[in-house]
């Protein structure tokens, strides 16, 4: 039985989420203790730093950001024809391209992340991760979901 476009894009946010709080804030953990100087993160995961213009805590923005590609990468999953894991790495690069070519426009900050080769590595690594973990947990879920319904 195939999902309705409601239900995958449901899904899709639920495992984007999961993908942030365990394999984008997980990768942060590792850099954070990562001895490269130019590649370490000196802050920790799971931030409530408040993100303006809201307050909004940092953990919960990336979260809802993270949603939001899920959602899209539920909605055109039954497009994809390689495995859901390299579509998810592909998901993690789209993340890096949007972070470094459409914010930076919004926020009036530099484009490409300065062109500073250590913020391209640990963009890569973070939201490579995060794509990855999509990509790994989206067709778990499903399985899941779909065999209570």
């Amino acid at each position: 039985m195939r999902a309705s476009p409601p239900s995958r894009a449901a899904l899709g946010f639920l495992t984007a989420v999961l993908s942030v709080l365990t394999f984008h804030q997980g990768m942060i953990l590792l850099l954070h203790f990562t001895p490269i100087p130019g590649i370490q993160i000196a802050g920790w995961p799971y931030s409530f730093s408040p993100i303006p213009p809201f307050g909004v805590p940092q953990i919960f923005n990336l979260c809802f950001w993270g949603g939001l590609y899920g959602l899209v990468f539920g909605l055109i999953e039954p497009k994809l024809s390689a495995p859901l894991w390299r579509n998810g790495l592909l998901l993690g690069l789209c993340a890096v391209m949007v972070g470094f070519f459409v914010v930076p426009l919004i926020k009036n900050t530099p484009l490409g992340g300065g062109w500073i080769v250590g913020n391209w590595i640990r963009s890569i690594l973070i939201n490579g991760c995060f794509g990855l973990g999509v990509g790994i947990l989206y067709p778990v879920l499903r399985r899941r979901i779909l065999a209570r319904s």
